[in-house]
């Protein structure tokens, strides 16, 4: 918002006389011709930003993507408490799906920013995809066959 106002007052799009009269800097015609790539009169600021429309389409997935992350991160914030309150085996299982779920896209989120390629990136998406699936069944098989997770942070405050 900051540079559509700057944009407007060197434009002179009302924008300068704006200050001093304490009335909006940008009109609303104006933002929205700019978010829809549209020209209006008097508007003379850059209006050539896109979104790659594959990845930013309005898609309901990457909402529903964002509540499960947000969910699950809540999900671990009650898990956490419950864990210490009541150790079972319940609580060690959904531990072991909410933790590994968790770091999954965290991780993923890593290799989207930071490995560039095409190859390499589906390659890195595919390891961690593996390390994923191998983290959750060791832990699932720490809960089957050993103490459980609950309780293993329990005997490693003991120490």
């Amino acid at each position: 918002m900051a540079t559509l106002w700057r944009l407007s007052v060197l434009c002179g799009a009302g924008g300068g006389r704006a200050l001093f009269l304490r009335t909006a800097v940008v009109r609303p015609a104006h933002v929205s011709a700019f978010l829809q790539d549209r020209s209006t009169p008097g508007w003379c600021g850059i209006q050539h930003i896109h979104l790659s429309p594959s990845l930013h389409s309005g898609s309901k997935a990457a909402s529903l993507h964002w509540t499960g992350e947000r969910v699950v991160s809540v999900l671990l914030l009650g898990l956490i408490p419950a864990a210490y309150l009541n150790p079972c085996s319940a609580v060690d299982y959904s531990l072991a799906a909410a933790l590994t779920l968790h770091s999954h896209w965290g991780i993923g989120q890593v290799v989207t920013d930071y490995v560039r390629g095409a190859a390499l990136q589906k390659a890195a998406k595919a390891g961690f995809l593996v390390l994923s699936a191998f983290t959750f069944a060791g832990l699932c098989y720490f809960n089957y066959h050993d103490v459980g997770i609950c309780k293993a942070v329990a005997m490693l405050w003991k120490l």
